[in-house]
């Protein structure tokens, strides 16, 4: 670094924040899972193996979350 920082002897003015970050317990996505069988088009599954791939992420989970998506949205 070229520029030296340069300190002054000025009063700092410092406050306490509240606790406003989640417990680790409520970070835990879990909820109950059934267990079913679902018969995809390759190409469907094609399409989700890659983008889980390309994201490193379970091809499983990204449909599982693109129904829950849907679900949430709908307006019943």
């Amino acid at each position: 670094m070229k520029n030296k920082i340069k300190y002054i002897n000025e009063p700092i003015e410092a406050r306490v924040i509240s606790d406003f970050l989640p417990s680790p317990e409520n970070l835990i996505l879990r909820e109950k899972k059934t267990k079913v069988t679902l018969t995809l088009t390759e190409k469907s599954l094609s399409f989700f193996k890659n983008a889980a791939k390309k994201h490193g992420a379970s091809y499983q989970a990204m449909i599982r979350r693109l129904l829950d998506y849907y679900v949430a949205n709908q307006k019943v």
